[in-house]
């Protein structure tokens, strides 16, 4: 369960709480863009152990954190070995802080999460908190492209290491085992200037998902920055009642895929399925989680096991310089007060949007929200839109793809998958 929780309070106002797991992953891909896990171990890098203290904590859904000082000159980051059990734990969070949440050397970090406990409560971090790295569901180790990584320590902003444990199994905790945890990671950390510098951006929504329904959470802002980023990984995050999770970046109404992901599936970062894709000024990013709720409760966003959850995680780099995005999030208000279809900035761009947002990978079902009757009514779209545009008598049937922009190629695709294998007579030609 991650915990950057955004809520909609009765004035409208969205409040988010800064807190999201990123997990890992050791997926590479013979991709001419830079993809996860190339950096491999390097004889100029050193391995620095971030471990729980031996801790006993004894509430479940216990948040607790522990600082780490960073050097004054500038370090960087570049691979991660979780230490973990996710029997015990539910995650772990790597946040760069300016200042960490507390001068104790533990404290419960969970904000909105356990009441009591033997620690001192505070938040993650004072000021200034960015995200890291995360771990969940026995991800692997992590290693980043070449040349990319998160720069910590100097005039970063990243003063402080704070490392977060979400603890969902205290029992090994209690008498009559008494058992101390020293869960954590131990980061691949080199001096060695990084020529792209690498940072984590957030999507995702407040609302809630009404029973018995299958329900679209969506959210989308501008990238309002004079330079340009690198998508090179992505990570999807629900919890029971996710189906799948979609990020695009949409330029001049065009949409194309960052990542798509069933998160019933290891929630790891995986190489994004667009390599190469550049984020630029004006360019909107957006995504939906699509859930399906069957049981007998509404279900709202919130941060325990019994809440939900819609994030989509996308990591990137920035080329030269020492740039990276000021924004970590993009939350709405989701379901019943957002939906695309409701804003106006969305208008124009809606018409192209792919058929497969709420389509599983390695299926073909699109899942139909029916939270809200009537809206995204031409969600499910058939093969049969197109037979007029390119299943006719004297069609080219040596039509070059390379003419096509990349919305008609899109189009042409999806007809064709849908419609299946076809056989023509001599009446078609």
């Amino acid at each position: 369960m991650d915990l950057t929780i955004c809520i909609l309070d009765k004035a409208g106002t969205i409040t988010c709480m800064a807190s999201l797991i990123i997990a890992s992953v050791c997926l590479s891909l013979a991709f001419a863009a830079p993809s996860i896990n190339e950096h491999k171990t390097a004889s100029n890098t050193e391995d620095v152990t971030f471990l729980m203290p031996g801790v006993q904590p004894k509430i479940e859904d216990t948040y607790l954190c522990i600082p780490m000082k960073t050097s004054d000159i500038p370090r960087y980051i570049v691979g991660f070995q979780p230490h973990a059990n996710m029997e015990i734990s539910h995650h772990m969070l790597l946040y760069g802080c300016e200042t960490p949440g507390s001068d104790q050397p533990v404290w419960n970090c969970g904000e909105m999460a356990t009441k009591g406990g033997d620690y001192h409560k505070g938040p993650v971090c004072g000021s200034g908190a960015k995200i890291l790295y995360a771990w969940a569901m026995d991800a692997p180790a992590l290693s980043l492209p070449k040349d990319v990584g998160f720069k910590v320590g100097d005039d970063t902003g990243v003063n402080y290491l704070v490392l977060q444990v979400h603890y969902k199994n205290v029992k090994p905790f209690l008498p009559p085992r008494n058992e101390k945890d020293s869960s954590g990671i131990v980061l691949s950390m080199t001096n060695v200037p990084q020529a792209r510098r690498a940072g984590v951006y957030l999507l995702g929504t407040s609302g809630y998902i009404p029973s018995k329904t299958t329900t679209y959470m969506e959210t989308m802002c501008t990238f309002d920055n004079d330079f340009n980023v690198h998508p090179f990984a992505f990570r999807t995050h629900a919890h029971m009642l996710g189906q799948v999770t979609s990020g695009y970046r949409i330029r001049d109404g065009q949409w194309t895929e960052i990542g798509r992901k069933s998160p019933q599936l290891p929630q790891m970062f995986y190489n994004a399925t667009t390599p190469g894709l550049v984020i630029q000024k004006g360019d909107i990013l957006a995504a939906r989680c699509t859930m399906k709720n069957n049981l007998d409760r509404d279900v709202m966003i919130g941060s325990t096991q019994n809440d939900e959850m819609c994030n989509f995680y996308m990591m990137y780099y920035t080329e030269g310089g020492d740039k990276i995005m000021p924004e970590t999030y993009c939350f709405s208000a989701g379901p019943p007060q957002y939906y695309w279809q409701k804003d106006a900035r969305m208008e124009d761009s809606l018409p192209n949007r792919p058929s497969t947002i709420s389509v599983v990978p390695g299926t073909d079902e699109v899942l139909m929200q029916n939270a809200e009757p009537g809206l995204y009514a031409d969600e499910n779209k058939s093969g049969e839109q197109y037979e007029a545009i390119y299943d006719v008598k004297g069609a080219d049937m040596n039509l070059d793809p390379s003419v096509l922009d990349p919305l008609e190629l899109d189009r042409l695709l999806e007809y064709l998958k849908s419609r299946g294998p076809r056989a023509y007579d001599e009446d078609y030609y």
